[in-house]
This record gives structure tokens, C-alpha cells and sequence, in this order.
């Protein structure tokens, strides 16, 4: 439970990241986070720990009490805003593809899914959103080193670049929680994934 996912806004509420619950605990102790409740009331870590823990509420064991578990936290004094280009990430490019082999149409899980080069390096082919798909490992083996048309493949649908993030996906994604969806209906999401270098 430790490792579960928090959401941290800035001073605006709006997404910038997501943590860890052990590293938010952390952040809340130090104060460099206050705690955001279901009616957007904020925490210092002693009055968060000090409500009432509900019988169905997620909580963590401490000396001599339970404290409830807080799934969104908000920055004490940062507030520049999150960026709102995409971010040329392999979890968006999961998410642009919607988990699915761009060469077979089945959806996969992460773990069965490899990002392929539409174009070969070997034969010129840059690492851009326009020319990466998502592929499962059988097809990527079945195309090796070939273009789509010399390993008669082909595409479900061209690859490109995307204007806004597509986080839909992450709404039945496991670290998505309910607690979010007030502060990410239309923010993007790209600051959570590391960039991928051309």
C-alpha cells in the first residue's frame, strides 16, 4: 500500500505529478504538502491525522492510531503550471495507441507490448511520434528489421502526433484513482512520463 499512487497539485490544483503514498506521507509530515479531502478542504499532517478514520476508508497503522490515507495532496508553494505539449513518452504512445498492436489489432497488457520503428533505424528511420508504434512481441518479431510493406504488415492506423494527451487510457489504468478525476478532466497528463530522445 506504501507504493500506491497519490496525486500532487500545485498551489492552483492542478495535476503535476504522482506519488508514491510512502513519499507523500513524507511530504505531508514535512509540510511541504497539505492533504485535499472529498470536499477540497486542505491538511497539515497533525490535523489530518487527527479525523476520524471511517470504517470503509483506506487508512495506514500508526503508534496508537490509524491515519486515513490521503489519494491527492497539494504543494504548500509551488505554482508554475504543467506543461501542455505531449510529451514523446512510451506511456503516451500506449495511450495514443490505446494498448493496442498497431499491426494486429489485439490489446495487450504493458508487459506484451514493445514500441516498433514504422521505418527501420537500420534504413533511415527516426524515433518520432510518426514513425513508433506500440507492437505486440510476435509481430515485432514477424517485421524484424523490414518496413510494413516488405514484411506484408499492415498498419491499423498511421502513426502521429497527438495535440493533446490522450488520458483516457489512464482513467482503467490500476494507479488511477477516484479521488483524481475532479483535477484531470482536461489537464494533461505528459508530465508523468520520462521523454524519449530522438
Amino acid at each position: 500500500m506504501l507504493n500506491s499512487a497519490v496525486l500532487v497539485l500545485n498551489r492552483h490544483y492542478l495535476p503535476i505529478d504522482v506519488t508514491s503514498l510512502k513519499r507523500a506521507f513524507v511530504m505531508l509530515y514535512s509540510g511541504i504538502v497539505k492533504a485535499v479531502d472529498e470536499q477540497y478542504r486542505t491538511f497539515d499532517f497533525e490535523s489530518w491525522s487527527e479525523l476520524s478514520v471511517a470504517a470503509h476508508a483506506e487508512s495506514i497503522g500508526v503508534v496508537g492510531k490509524l491515519i486515513r490515507v490521503p489519494r491527492v495532496v497539494t504543494l504548500t508553494t509551488f505554482d508554475r503550471m504543467p506543461r501542455r505539449t505531449v510529451r514523446f513518452s512510451r506511456m503516451n504512445i500506449l495511450l495514443r495507441d490505446r494498448h493496442i498492436c498497431q499491426y494486429c489489432g489485439v490489446r495487450y497488457s504493458r508487459s506484451n507490448l514493445n514500441l516498433d520503428h514504422v521505418t527501420p533505424r537500420a534504413h533511415g528511420g527516426k524515433t518520432t511520434w510518426e514513425n513508433i508504434v506500440t507492437s505486440c512481441l510476435r509481430c515485432n518479431r514477424v517485421k524484424g528489421g523490414r518496413s510494413p510493406e516488405q514484411a506484408h504488415m499492415r498498419l491499423i492506423r498511421r502513426p502521429f502526433r497527438p495535440n493533446a494527451v490522450p488520458f483516457l487510457g489512464m482513467a482503467t489504468s490500476r494507479s488511477f484513482r477516484e479521488e483524481w478525476k475532479p483535477f484531470i478532466n482536461i489537464v494533461d497528463f505528459s508530465y508523468w512520463n520520462v521523454e524519449l530522445e530522438p
